[in-house]
Protein backbone atom coordinates (compact mmCIF):
# COMPACT_ATOMS: atom_id res chain seq x y z
CA UNK A 1 0.00 0.00 0.00
CA UNK A 2 3.31 2.23 0.22
CA UNK A 3 3.39 2.96 -3.43
CA UNK A 4 -0.21 3.82 -3.13
CA UNK A 5 0.18 6.27 0.05
CA UNK A 6 3.10 7.96 -2.48
CA UNK A 7 1.23 8.31 -5.22
CA UNK A 8 -1.76 9.66 -3.62
CA UNK A 9 0.96 12.23 -2.00
CA UNK A 10 2.04 13.24 -5.26
CA UNK A 11 -1.25 13.59 -6.82
CA UNK A 12 -2.74 15.75 -3.83
CA UNK A 13 0.79 17.98 -3.80
CA UNK A 14 0.41 18.46 -7.68
CA UNK A 15 -3.91 19.06 -6.95
CA UNK A 16 -2.93 21.91 -4.14
CA UNK A 17 -0.40 23.42 -5.84
CA UNK A 18 -2.60 24.30 -8.91
CA UNK A 19 -5.40 24.85 -6.98
CA UNK A 20 -3.87 27.36 -4.94
CA UNK A 21 -2.50 29.06 -7.92
CA UNK A 22 -5.17 28.97 -10.07
CA UNK A 23 -8.42 27.85 -7.74
CA UNK A 24 -8.92 25.02 -10.55
CA UNK A 25 -7.52 21.45 -10.47
CA UNK A 26 -6.55 19.88 -13.54
CA UNK A 27 -7.99 16.76 -15.08
CA UNK A 28 -4.67 15.52 -15.94
CA UNK A 29 -4.22 15.50 -12.56
CA UNK A 30 -7.36 13.55 -11.41
CA UNK A 31 -8.49 11.78 -14.37
CA UNK A 32 -5.03 9.46 -14.37
CA UNK A 33 -5.15 8.18 -11.06
CA UNK A 34 -8.45 7.33 -11.39
CA UNK A 35 -8.69 5.20 -13.99
CA UNK A 36 -4.81 3.89 -13.74
CA UNK A 37 -5.62 3.09 -9.63
CA UNK A 38 -7.54 0.49 -10.22
CA UNK A 39 -5.50 -1.43 -13.18
CA UNK A 40 -2.45 -0.08 -10.75
CA UNK A 41 -3.97 -2.57 -8.00
CA UNK A 42 -4.22 -5.65 -10.19
CA UNK A 43 -1.10 -5.34 -11.51
CA UNK A 44 0.71 -5.19 -8.02
CA UNK A 45 -1.35 -7.61 -6.51
CA UNK A 46 -0.58 -10.15 -9.46
CA UNK A 47 2.95 -9.52 -9.43
CA UNK A 48 3.01 -10.45 -5.34
CA UNK A 49 1.93 -14.13 -6.51
CA UNK A 50 -1.56 -13.36 -5.71
CA UNK A 51 -4.45 -15.52 -7.55
CA UNK A 52 -5.91 -13.26 -10.51
CA UNK A 53 -9.18 -13.68 -8.99
CA UNK A 54 -7.68 -11.72 -5.82
CA UNK A 55 -6.17 -9.64 -8.22
CA UNK A 56 -9.10 -8.64 -9.75
CA UNK A 57 -10.86 -7.95 -6.05
CA UNK A 58 -8.05 -5.83 -5.62
CA UNK A 59 -9.00 -3.50 -8.61
CA UNK A 60 -12.23 -3.86 -7.62
CA UNK A 61 -11.54 -2.71 -4.17
CA UNK A 62 -10.22 0.24 -5.97
CA UNK A 63 -13.12 1.04 -8.01
CA UNK A 64 -15.51 0.78 -4.98
CA UNK A 65 -12.60 3.00 -2.85
CA UNK A 66 -13.38 5.78 -5.42
CA UNK A 67 -17.25 5.74 -5.19
CA UNK A 68 -17.07 5.20 -1.43
CA UNK A 69 -14.75 8.22 -1.19
CA UNK A 70 -16.89 10.27 -3.72
CA UNK A 71 -20.35 10.35 -2.26
CA UNK A 72 -20.08 12.85 0.73
CA UNK A 73 -18.08 15.57 -2.13
CA UNK A 74 -20.80 14.46 -5.11
CA UNK A 75 -23.16 16.34 -2.53
CA UNK A 76 -21.63 19.01 -1.77
CA UNK A 77 -20.35 19.64 -5.20
CA UNK A 78 -24.43 19.15 -5.95
CA UNK A 79 -25.10 21.53 -3.52
CA UNK A 80 -22.41 24.17 -5.08
CA UNK A 81 -20.39 23.63 -2.32
CA UNK A 82 -17.34 22.56 -4.01
CA UNK A 83 -15.63 22.12 -7.23
CA UNK A 84 -16.02 19.24 -9.73
CA UNK A 85 -11.88 19.13 -9.09
CA UNK A 86 -12.52 18.53 -5.20
CA UNK A 87 -14.60 15.70 -6.46
CA UNK A 88 -12.36 14.28 -8.70
CA UNK A 89 -9.48 14.21 -7.31
CA UNK A 90 -10.87 12.93 -3.78
CA UNK A 91 -12.36 10.14 -5.80
CA UNK A 92 -9.12 9.52 -7.65
CA UNK A 93 -7.26 9.53 -4.03
CA UNK A 94 -10.34 6.77 -2.56
CA UNK A 95 -9.04 4.61 -6.00
CA UNK A 96 -5.49 4.91 -5.21
CA UNK A 97 -5.67 4.03 -1.48
CA UNK A 98 -8.90 1.74 -1.48
CA UNK A 99 -12.69 2.78 0.77
CA UNK A 100 -10.85 2.57 4.19
CA UNK A 101 -7.87 4.64 4.07
CA UNK A 102 -9.89 6.64 1.14
CA UNK A 103 -12.55 7.58 3.81
CA UNK A 104 -9.73 8.50 6.47
CA UNK A 105 -7.74 10.86 4.19
CA UNK A 106 -11.45 13.03 3.55
CA UNK A 107 -12.21 12.80 7.07
CA UNK A 108 -8.79 14.68 8.16
CA UNK A 109 -9.11 16.69 4.65
CA UNK A 110 -12.52 18.11 5.97
CA UNK A 111 -10.95 18.40 9.27
CA UNK A 112 -7.91 20.79 8.18
CA UNK A 113 -10.75 22.74 6.60
CA UNK A 114 -12.61 23.01 9.37
CA UNK A 115 -9.76 24.38 11.05
CA UNK A 116 -8.06 26.38 7.81
CA UNK A 117 -11.36 28.28 6.33
CA UNK A 118 -12.44 29.84 9.62
CA UNK A 119 -8.67 31.42 10.28
CA UNK A 120 -8.54 32.13 6.37
CA UNK A 121 -11.81 34.02 7.02
CA UNK A 122 -10.74 35.94 9.47
CA UNK A 123 -7.30 36.80 8.18
CA UNK A 124 -9.00 38.24 5.36
CA UNK A 125 -11.78 40.07 7.20
CA UNK A 126 -14.44 38.30 5.81
CA UNK A 127 -15.37 35.90 8.69
CA UNK A 128 -18.72 37.07 10.54
CA UNK A 129 -19.93 38.46 6.88
CA UNK A 130 -19.55 35.21 5.78
CA UNK A 131 -21.34 33.74 9.24
CA UNK A 132 -23.98 35.71 8.55
CA UNK A 133 -24.89 34.99 5.02
CA UNK A 134 -24.45 31.46 6.34
CA UNK A 135 -27.29 31.96 9.01
CA UNK A 136 -29.37 33.39 5.99
CA UNK A 137 -29.01 30.51 4.07
CA UNK A 138 -29.73 28.03 6.77
CA UNK A 139 -33.06 29.98 7.71
CA UNK A 140 -34.15 31.42 4.39
CA UNK A 141 -35.83 28.59 3.13
CA UNK A 142 -38.29 28.24 6.42
CA UNK A 143 -39.09 31.88 7.02
CA UNK A 144 -42.31 33.47 5.31
CA UNK A 145 -40.98 35.47 1.68
CA UNK A 146 -41.44 38.70 3.85
CA UNK A 147 -38.76 38.29 6.51
CA UNK A 148 -36.48 36.71 3.69
CA UNK A 149 -33.01 38.14 3.70
CA UNK A 150 -31.42 38.27 0.15
CA UNK A 151 -27.63 37.02 -0.13
CA UNK A 152 -25.32 38.85 -3.01
CA UNK A 153 -23.34 36.21 -5.09
CA UNK A 154 -20.71 38.69 -4.68
CA UNK A 155 -20.88 38.16 -0.90
CA UNK A 156 -20.41 34.28 -0.84
CA UNK A 157 -16.91 33.44 -0.12
CA UNK A 158 -15.11 30.42 -2.20
CA UNK A 159 -12.69 28.05 0.05
CA UNK A 160 -9.91 26.39 -1.72
CA UNK A 161 -10.02 22.78 -1.12
CA UNK A 162 -7.17 21.18 -2.53
CA UNK A 163 -4.64 22.35 0.17
CA UNK A 164 -6.87 21.06 3.08
CA UNK A 165 -6.98 17.77 0.90
CA UNK A 166 -3.12 17.33 0.41
CA UNK A 167 -3.27 17.76 4.06
CA UNK A 168 -5.68 14.83 4.97
CA UNK A 169 -3.03 12.42 2.36
CA UNK A 170 -0.21 13.75 4.44
CA UNK A 171 -1.74 12.44 7.81
CA UNK A 172 -2.81 9.85 6.27
CA UNK A 173 0.04 8.71 4.97
CA UNK A 174 2.14 9.48 8.11
CA UNK A 175 0.39 7.32 10.26
CA UNK A 176 -0.12 4.50 8.23
CA UNK A 177 3.94 4.59 6.65
CA UNK A 178 5.10 1.37 8.50
CA UNK A 179 1.87 -0.39 8.12
CA UNK A 180 1.37 -3.13 5.35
Amino acid sequence: MIPFLIAAVIVSGIAAVYDMKSGQIPNWVTLPALFVAPIAHFVAASAQGIASDEAAFEGGFSVAGACVTAVVPLVLYRQNAIGGGDLKLLAALGALCHPSLGLELEMYAFMAALVIAPARLAYDGKLFRTLKNTIYLMFNPVLPKEKRKAVEPEAMTWFRLGPCIFIGVAVTTAFHWGSK
